[in-house]
């Protein structure tokens, strides 16, 4: 393809998505499908297209599904695989750890990714799951720990093992987050994230000395700027005929035809964050409304909401352009991690009006993406796979609405209530210095000058939290290196404890508690059911059947079955095993 070409045509892209975001997202019927005729269906698809939709619980799938358009989630879930019963099946349930799991078949015990950051046992230095000094980005600012790099990553992926065996096979990873890119791409593949200084997406040294042209064409085209101004209203209509909401208090509870957003939490709330955006937190939404115009003020503000996900899908279109994937007989990866959710449900809340809205226009700007695929592919040319790093919390607020038990806890709290009780058994001092991830790192030279053994100190800091009326269960090295798979919760915990990077002592609170000394918004991270249970969905006739499957599968068997898939090997590291497809 010619410069000037690929630049007219990404061009074309950036006013497209001007044009989606200046009025309605139009929604297109599943007749668009056949736009281009379905060939006879190959021996393995040409290009896989790995979906994640960071901070997606299964509930948010479920309960909107009369809601959805005919071709975006529900493409899935009428006419693919859609896996009832998907779960992580390690504790700590955050971003990096999600995505280290995804293309590996493999948790953090063997990925070494045990957390988005965490502090090292034995230099006390912070720890970026991405970070990589040895590169920076492409064209823009690289901070300190910034992702750069699947150096941190001690497991191969699905793309790893394709291009291994077919080097001509391309793997691409996309994301507004950088370790929702770098991660799924793996140490074979190519990422690019957002930038939110400059608005552009950009990949690091690590991967290329400088951007290919179709990347340069689509940044210099500025779509982001293109977003400033516009407003995020309700899709669907919030009120009756005579200007009323009408809200029923009880998640689940008859959704009035006059108000689509009947059964979600009414915007503006005080437990909805509102700070550090000048979005708000009630919809409508200007982008930028309080900016003189584009900048990195404005910049950061986009991926908080449903325009960072079509800034996204952009990029990824003018990637399929660009690289020609999908276009031969070597079959190529493209994972696009969509982060926007994410965002949403920490500030707002899953149960919030402005998450329920997004997951609609989500829907619709999936559904876009797909048939965009089918007329330049084919649909029997593709498959496609949906799934999330982890699910979600309600607001504690919220959940106490509706009597259930639950509380916001900082983490400062366990390091004194810990601190006492050691202090009292072994004499005055500050025995446990910090936390890290979900654990408690000790002052391994005060343990030592007083002549003890750390695992002694450690057995005791487990009965002393074991004491404390927020947390649930304690366990120590010995427990995580043991065989015992009856206690509670210490299975999923010895999938996410790395014994060289994660904290001896691990902690896990009562459910329904949020671990954070934010005073608004909610969060994740817990081995319970409401961060744990995720969507897997697939499309592909000839390759996933059609149907649900009510069995209990796991995130990591989604890495075994896009190698049998790709008739490559299983990655070396992997835990999972193929899904039961309906086929």
């Amino acid at each position: 393809m010619s410069q000037r070409r690929s630049f007219l045509l990404l061009t074309t892209l950036a006013t497209a998505l001007l044009a989606a975001c200046s009025g309605p997202i139009p929604i297109l019927e599943p007749a668009a499908t056949k736009a281009v005729a379905a060939p006879a269906s190959p021996a393995r698809p040409k290009l896989v297209v790995f979906i994640v939709i960071d901070g997606l619980p299964m509930r948010q799938v479920l309960e909107n599904r009369e809601q959805f358009s005919p071709d975006g989630f529900r493409r899935f879930l009428d006419r693919g695989a859609t896996f009832m019963d998907a779960h992580y099946a390690h504790a700590h349930t955050v971003t990096a750890a999600g995505h280290s799991v995804m293309m590996t078949g493999a948790y953090p015990q063997r990925t070494g990714i045990i957390s988005n950051e965490w502090v090292d046992p034995e230099t006390r230095k912070p720890v970026y799951n991405t970070q990589d000094t040895d590169y920076h980005y492409i064209g823009n600012k690289t901070g300190p720990m910034a992702g750069t790099s699947p150096r941190m990553l001690q497991a191969e992926t699905v793309g790893d093992v394709l291009r291994t065996a077919d080097p001509l096979s391309k793997v691409l990873g996309i994301s507004g987050k950088d370790r929702g890119a770098i991660l799924p791409a793996g140490h074979k593949g190519t990422a690019y994230m957002y930038m939110s200084s400059t608005g552009q997406f950009a990949s690091s040294t690590y991967y290329m000395p400088q951007h290919p042209q179709w990347v340069e064409a689509f940044n210099a085209a500025k779509p982001a700027d293109a977003l400033f101004g516009q407003t995020w209203a309700p899709l669907l209509p919030d009120k009756c005929d005579d200007g009323s909401t009408r809200r029923q208090p009880v998640a689940g509870g008859p959704i009035y035809a006059c108000d689509a957003y009947a059964r979600s939490a009414a915007d503006g709330q005080p437990f909805q964050s509102a700070e550090g955006s000048v979005n708000g937190n009630r919809l409508p939404a200007v982008l930028g409304q309080q900016l003189s115009g584009p900048g990195p003020d404005f910049y950061k503000l986009i991926l908080p909401t449903p325009y960072g996900d079509q800034l996204t899908l952009a990029f990824a279109r003018a990637a399929v352009e660009g690289e020609g994937l999908g276009q031969d007989d070597h079959p190529d990866i493209l994972s696009v991690s969509l982060s926007s959710h994410d965002y949403i449900n920490h500030a707002f809340g899953p149960e919030s009006k402005l998450s329920h809205d997004h997951m609609l226009r989500l829907d619709r700007d999936l559904q876009a993406f797909f048939q965009y695929l089918d007329q330049r592919l084919g649909a029997g040319n593709y498959m496609a796979m949906l799934t999330a790093d982890h699910g979600f919390a309600d607001t504690p607020e919220w959940a106490k609405s509706l009597g259930r038990d639950a509380k916001r806890f900082g983490s400062k709290a366990l390091v004194a209530h810990a601190n006492v009780g050691l202090s009292m058994r072994f004499g005055e001092g500050k025995w446990v210095t910090e936390t890290s991830a979900m654990g408690l790192l000790f002052d391994e030279k005060l343990i030592a000058q007083r002549g003890l053994k750390p695992d002694q100190v450690y057995l005791a800091a487990r009965d002393i939290m074991l004491m404390h009326p927020e947390v649930e269960a304690v366990f120590t090295p010995d427990q995580l290196r043991s065989n015992d798979e009856r206690t509670p919760y210490l299975a999923q915990m010895r999938k996410s404890w790395h014994p060289e990077r994660a904290a001896p002592v691990q902690v896990i609170m009562k459910e329904g508690r949020l671990f954070s000394t934010r005073t608004s918004g909610s969060s994740h991270g817990t081995p319970y059911a409401y961060d744990h249970h995720v969507p897997i969905l697939a499309w592909g006739p000839a390759w996933v059947g059609q149907g649900a499957v009510n069995r209990w599968v796991e995130v990591a068997d989604i890495a075994p079955t896009l190698a049998g898939i790709l008739k490559v090997g299983v990655p070396r590291q992997a835990q999972g095993k193929p899904l039961p497809l309906p086929r």
